[in-house]
């Protein structure tokens, strides 16, 4: 008799919960409640139980019931090209916004991450190789595109006035070029917008970083440095106050050479220190 009791009391026994109404209280069977009991028996796959893996995707699980956006990536590329900033657009060669220039960009594609298709799409429609990338912003606005609903994913890149060669469109582009910032065509789609954030973004850079040395060649005086703040910035500086507070930012180091300019005296070159480009580097790997 004591066994059998003891067994009882150490079987699990479905359990009864109160709750109290306006009638008294009620007695509800739970034992119908699956939640409330031990989980089944786990089925194992290559010796590793698949309710243990995050990855796993139950079969009933159907992934048409929810909308899936396509996405694409756009990629601005600025250079500073005659004392002008510039930036590469393509012309389109297909529907939508047909012979529109427009950022060189495109759809991702499902084996490839973001940062690939940019890569990719900047190749196959402008040639252009070899340049770090820095993810901008995403645009989804949801009539950003007459073709379905189209994220796009932007990013930038700078390139120096020597670096920035000749350029050739193909793929999905019937011609690449160089256009000012300044006069600037009609733009498909929302390219406008993104041009104007890029830009933006530009400018708030430059003022607290060194990311100036990517639009510059490796020497350079220190007026065709301001010139490039000018450019940027849209505005005039003051020579004085930006010789002053571009030396003591600590940023510059003198090369001992001299670039004999028309002037009086020979013009001093500059480049950017070592410590200045790896800590620019490192705010561009870490944003």
């Amino acid at each position: 008799m004591y066994h059998s009791r003891l067994l009882a009391a150490k079987s699990p026994q479905p359990k009864a919960y109160h709750r109290r109404n306006t009638l008294g209280p009620v007695s509800v069977d739970c034992s119908s409640i699956p939640w409330l009991h031990p989980a089944p028996t786990i089925r194992r796959l290559n010796g590793t139980s698949h309710l243990l893996d995050p990855r796993y995707v139950p079969p009933t699980y159907d992934p048409a019931i929810y909308d899936r956006p396509s996405v694409t990536v756009d990629v601005v590329l600025f250079a500073y090209r005659g004392n002008d900033l510039q930036v590469l657009l393509i012309r389109r060669k297909k529907w939508p916004y047909e012979n529109y220039w427009a950022i060189p960009g495109g759809f991702a594609q499902m084996d490839e991450s973001l940062e690939q298709s940019a890569l990719r799409e900047l190749h196959e429609e402008t040639g252009v190789d070899d340049v770090y990338l820095e993810q901008l912003y995403t645009f989804g606005d949801p009539d950003r595109d007459p073709r379905t609903r189209i994220i796009s994913v932007a990013y930038f890149a700078l390139v120096s006035g020597d670096h920035a060669r000749q350029v050739q469109g193909g793929d999905d582009a019937v011609e690449a070029r160089w256009c000012s910032m300044s006069d600037l065509p009609p733009l498909a789609f929302d390219h406008d917008r993104i041009l104007r954030y890029a830009h933006q973004r530009l400018r708030w850079k430059l003022e607290y970083t060194a990311l100036g040395f990517l639009l510059l060649p490796e020497i350079f005086t220190l007026s065709e440095l301001q010139a490039v703040y000018e450019v940027v910035l849209q505005e005039r500086l003051d020579k004085r106050n930006f010789r002053r507070k571009i030396l003591t930012a600590g940023v510059l180091e003198e090369t001992g050479h001299y670039r004999n300019t028309g002037q009086r005296r020979p013009a001093r070159l500059y480049r950017f220190s070592a410590a200045a480009i790896e800590m620019e580097q490192a705010r561009r790997r870490f944003p």
